[in-house]
């Protein structure tokens, strides 16, 4: 990583973490500080700044633009510090908070995961453990499920004149589907993660497990938490019934039907956010592409024939 001095910015992204790093009273007191990008995120502009002495070592986010669309910045801070109380995450610092900047402990012992890390199965059973810990958390103070999210960015990408998927009113009739099923059998809210991208999870040498970067998490339903991750890393349907098992105890229909229908509705979810993006962002990511890729994954699973059975054993 190719660290700056303060001063040196050249461009309008390294003025605004000067800027920040400038405001900020946790900063006041360091001396000689320099800063770089730290790459992974396609939301933020996301930065470590640290000392040349090695005293202090922090992350700092900046918000991405638009993304106050869709991330409420004070439950964010609210989830980071919960999930700091209890050892999931890092050190929060409440500096510059009310302009949504969030301030952690940089963790440099620890690097992000890759999808092949959960190849180990020891690694699987240390994340489904960190679940467990992360569900288990006090509630979060903002409730979002996954069809708030779902009508959130429909109603953005109409606003905004974002492209429209060709078989939307398809998907959506899916969608419906699920809602009127899950909402039937009933919701289980816990606090949620909701966004398991492999780089937000962050593995030490001993094998554990440490939860970065909480502004999607909000109390969801459980499956969904388990049906993003499921998704998110590929996982073979033996993986995933071993998953339940470790998390459940056993491998109940409902749950597997339920962790499957969330894992659709989660892929339907981040292919209408990237069309909002695409409006909005200035970071340098396909989002066409990736928005197309999740929609892809969705028509798998919605449209093979055991889709209505999964709907009716919720």
């Amino acid at each position: 990583m190719t660290m700056k001095p303060l001063g040196s910015a050249t461009t309008s992204v390294e003025e605004t973490i000067e800027k920040a790093i400038s405001t900020a009273p946790l900063f006041r007191n360091s001396s000689d500080l320099v800063y770089g990008p730290v790459s992974g995120g396609i939301s933020n502009e996301n930065w470590r700044v640290k000392e040349r002495t090695g005293a202090g070592d922090w992350f700092v986010k900046i918000p991405g633009i638009g993304t106050e669309m869709f991330v409420d910045r004070g439950a964010a801070m609210d989830a980071s510090k919960k999930a700091a109380s209890v050892g999931l995450g890092p050190r929060v610092y409440d500096d510059l908070a009310d302009q949504g900047i969030e301030i952690n402990d940089f963790i440099p012992d620890r690097r992000p995961s890759t999808n092949s890390d959960f190849a180990d199965r020891d690694i699987r059973k240390a994340a489904i453990g960190v679940y467990k810990k992360l569900h288990a958390m006090p509630a979060l103070e903002l409730t979002k499920t996954v069809f708030d999210m779902i009508d959130e960015h429909v109603e953005q990408v109409h606003d905004l004149g974002a492209p429209v998927y060709k078989d939307m009113q398809w998907v959506m009739l899916n969608v419906e589907m699920a809602r009127e099923a899950i909402h039937a059998s009933g919701l289980d809210l816990v606090p949620g993660f909701n966004d398991p991208m492999p780089g937000n999870f962050m593995i030490g040498a001993d094998g554990s497990i440490m939860l970065i970067d909480y502004e999607y998490a909000s109390m969801n339903d459980r499956c969904y938490d388990l049906g993003i991750w499921f998704g998110e890393m590929f996982f073979t349907p033996t993986q995933e019934k071993e998953l339940i098992e470790d998390y459940f105890g056993s491998v109940p229909q409902d749950i597997l039907s339920r962790i499957t229908v969330h894992k659709a509705l989660a892929d339907v979810k981040w292919a209408l956010w990237s069309m909002v993006q695409l409006k909005v962002s200035r970071l340098d990511f396909d989002f066409h592409k990736y928005g197309m890729w999740k929609l892809m994954r969705f028509h798998q699973i919605s449209g093979h024939s055991e889709w209505r059975t999964h709907l009716r054993s919720l």
